[in-house]
């Protein structure tokens, strides 16, 4: 915090020549020695004093004249020692969230070559693979429908061509429902490609 002030030119002016002469003389004292002191500091408490006494001698001089040029003196702050302790701790914590972002860019890496031909070979694989088990779910879950459509019918009607009816219908309506969520799955992996 600020306790001083470092003088200007008009304040050392002041107090070189005679323009506070009709301050008391222990006051321009303490002045001349505040402003031979190393970098002219003047202290708060010493201004106020001059302030006072200026009002008191009625004199046509005001302090923020004589301040004039000056500069408020700000003390460097003394930086305390690092805890040896912290310090060390600080560096395992870098260390750590190093190896975890590291961990986190390269986890799905692997150090597999996957340029060959048998590499190309076994994507081609899972992607046939994929497909393959989506048409037999779609198979599966018509034929599904339909067999429970066509045996629950026999409560409802007597006939079979009523029940067959009945089953295509709800078997149809699942086909395309399941051809729609299929496509929208697909195009999503295509998407990824």
């Amino acid at each position: 915090m600020a306790s001083a002030v470092r003088a200007g030119r008009r304040l050392r002016r002041a107090a070189e020549g005679g323009e506070l002469a009709g301050l008391p003389a222990g006051l321009r004292a303490e002045l001349r020695a505040a402003l031979a002191s190393e970098g002219a500091l003047v202290p708060f408490g010493l201004l106020r004093s001059l302030h006072a006494a200026l009002r008191e001698a009625g004199s046509p001089l005001h302090l923020h004249e004589l301040l004039e040029g000056s500069e408020i003196h700000l003390p460097e702050v003394p930086v305390p020692p690092r805890n040896p302790e912290l310090v060390a701790r600080l560096e395992r914590i870098k260390a750590k969230l190093a190896n975890e972002e590291y961990r986190r860019m390269t986890r799905n890496i692997t150090g597999q070559e996957t340029n060959g031909t048998l590499a190309e070979f076994g994507r081609q694989v899972r992607s046939v693979k994929a497909v393959v088990i989506t048409i037999f779910n779609f198979i599966v879950t018509v034929v599904a429908a339909f067999a429970c459509t066509y045996l629950g019918s026999q409560y409802v009607f007597a006939e079979t061509a009523a029940r067959v009816l009945s089953a295509v219908i709800v078997a149809s309506v699942v086909g395309l429902a399941e051809l729609y969520v299929m496509v929208r799955t697909l195009e999503g992996d295509l998407g990824k490609l």
